[in-house]
């Protein structure tokens, strides 16, 4: 288990240096930066209200799409999770469902539906949200098995079917952890807009594409800091309701007493009054007839909580009705044009090889290359970063919010638009591609550093400063031992990301095989579109596999 991640680590470096990226690199890239500054400068920013328009026609785009991959999750996610599901094979035809959706890179499901159903909002939506569904199903399955299982026994107790179970005693535990993932995947879904742009899916995405391809940079990168800024304010405002929802959840999940906190299960059975006994009849009967003129009372209290979550629920149905109308939606032209689909998949099977798999080997090498290299900078800027922006770890709470916002900065930049920025600076080929993902990376790792070194035994620093250890001594024996075995696991995680990532970059020509998948698409070769879909699925696989078997080791 140490040699593994030792070996990773050796051709990660093998990976940096083959790539040729150094500083001379960088010196010699230095001229093309200053003229692409100098060619970007001053931003030309669309008039305010086409600004709003595109805006509207992304988000409503990107919040359909969420909707869409939550509302297929929810009956999958039952199917696949263990304590639920009805049957073995249904749970594992189920899992499978959800690890074929995040095989497919959403890119290809939208040039699939530009086929079948041309053109327009819907193919995007339905390439989004159906790629979606691979990571939004896999949370929910998991939720779902990490309930507690006493509410639902007790209501299984008043003789409630499995779906009286389910809706009564499964989903009011596993809400809030279904809303805080679909708003995390609405913010992802916002950057993957961008690249669907390139591929003809409307709105800001689309604008910047054609911008870049006329060479205007000075609208494609306004556009780009008109979508960094949409990023940041949906991350801030996902964030700020995800935390509010578990604040909710873990107020509504404790019912206090005198004597402590009990659990869910002692709450219900707590409810339940206990049987009178016969002496106790008379007294029973007096004390009825005394409170008879007092009515029942049949609704909860009007708590901040309760407030809060009427306020969520009142917001959020007109702004869905209002993204399907923006959207442009209409079940005319999907059930119209459903009949293509089925003659649309044959056109990608069997798989070819086009006469160029010696060149699709490579280029998937190069893509592996580009992966590794990239996740090396991303975890070598990622560990301070991170450990600034944990509140357990930075000097001072300023510092830790100052390095959070850096991570949120960092996020809201798709790793497309940098990507481009670097190819114009570093040239054509995998350097662009190494440094934009290793960037890019700097937002999801540092976030889960900062995440994992503030979830440490808060004892074991303890321990270590009671023996008069400075803070840099306490962070080395304590913190940092403690979220090593994190630190691998999202490293890997971060190289899985990565090799997907980079196969969608070659789209704008930051090397590997994204670029052969592009061509194969744009000459309709879509046999060798498949070739090349399930070589990245195998080596996708096996980082897989090969980040489980080290989870399991380091436990």
């Amino acid at each position: 288990a140490l040699l593994v991640p030792a070996a990773l680590a050796g051709f990660a470096c093998w990976a940096f240096a083959d790539l040729r990226i150094n500083a001379a690199t960088l010196v010699d890239s230095a001229s093309n930066a200053a003229d692409f500054i100098r060619r970007t400068v001053p931003l030309d920013f669309p008039s305010p209200a086409e600004v709003l328009r595109l805006c509207g026609q992304t988000m409503a785009v990107v919040v359909c799409a969420t909707l869409l991959s939550v509302l297929l999750s929810v009956p999958l996610a039952v199917l696949a999770a263990g304590n639920t599901t009805p049957h073995a094979t249904a749970r594992f035809t189920a899992r499978g469902v959800v690890v074929l959706a995040r095989a497919v890179p959403d890119v290809v499901l939208a040039i699939v539906f530009f086929r079948v159903f041309g053109l327009g909002a819907l193919a995007g939506v339905l390439a989004m949200g159906l790629h979606s569904v691979g990571m939004v199903g896999k949370m929910y399955a998991d939720s779902i098995e990490q309930i507690d299982e006493g509410p639902r026994t007790a209501v299984r107790a008043t003789g409630a079917g499995r779906l009286q179970q389910l809706v009564s005693g499964v989903m009011p535990q596993v809400l809030p952890s279904l809303v805080a993932n679909a708003l995390h995947r609405l913010d992802i879904n916002l950057r993957i807009s961008v690249v669907l742009g390139f591929v003809g899916v409307n709105g800001l995405g689309f604008e910047i594409a054609r911008s870049l391809n006329a060479l205007d940079y000075r609208r494609g990168m306004a556009l780009a800091v008109v979508v960094l800024t949409l990023c940041v304010l949906v991350e801030l405002l996902s964030g700020a309701i995800r935390r509010a929802l578990l604040r909710d959840a873990d107020a509504g999940g404790r019912t206090r007493r005198r004597g402590g906190a009990v659990s869910r299960t002692s709450a219900v059975l707590m409810s339940v009054p206990a049987p009178m006994k016969p002496k106790d009849a008379g007294a029973a009967g007096d004390a009825t007839s005394t409170n008879r003129s007092v009515p029942p009372r049949v609704a909860p209290p009007w708590t901040p909580r309760r407030v809060r979550r009427t306020a969520y629920a009142v917001v959020t149905v007109p702004a869905l009705a209002a993204s399907v109308w923006g959207a442009g939606l209409a079940p005319g032209q999907f059930f119209g044009a459903l009949g293509n689909l089925g003659p649309t998949l044959g056109l990608f099977w069997p798989p070819s090889t086009g006469g160029i798999l010696p060149d699709l080997l490579s280029d998937l090498f190069d893509t592996v290359e580009i992966a590794f290299a990239a996740t090396l900078i991303g975890a070598v800027l990622a560990l301070p970063v991170g450990a600034l922006a944990a509140r357990n770890v930075a000097p001072s709470p300023a510092t830790a919010a100052v390095f959070r916002g850096v991570v949120v900065l960092v996020r809201g930049v798709p790793e497309l638009v940098l990507a481009i920025v670097f190819v114009v600076i570093t040239g054509l080929g995998a350097v662009a591609g190494a440094l934009a993902l290793g960037v890019g990376a700097v937002g999801l790792l540092g976030k889960l550093v900062a995440d994992s070194l503030e979830e440490v035994d808060p004892g074991v620093e303890a321990a270590v400063r009671a023996t008069g250890a400075g803070r840099w001594q306490v962070f080395c024996a304590a913190t940092l031992p403690q979220a090593a075995p994190a630190f691998v696991g999202h490293v890997l995680y971060q190289l899985d990301v990565n090799i997907r990532s980079a196969t969608l970059l070659g789209i704008v020509g930051a090397g590997g095989i994204g670029f052969d998948l592009l061509n194969a698409s744009r000459v309709l070769d879509f046999g060798v579109v498949t070739t090349v879909l399930l070589l990245v699925f195998a080596t996708v696989l096996v980082v897989e596999l090969l980040a489980v078997w080290l989870r399991r080791v380091v436990r």
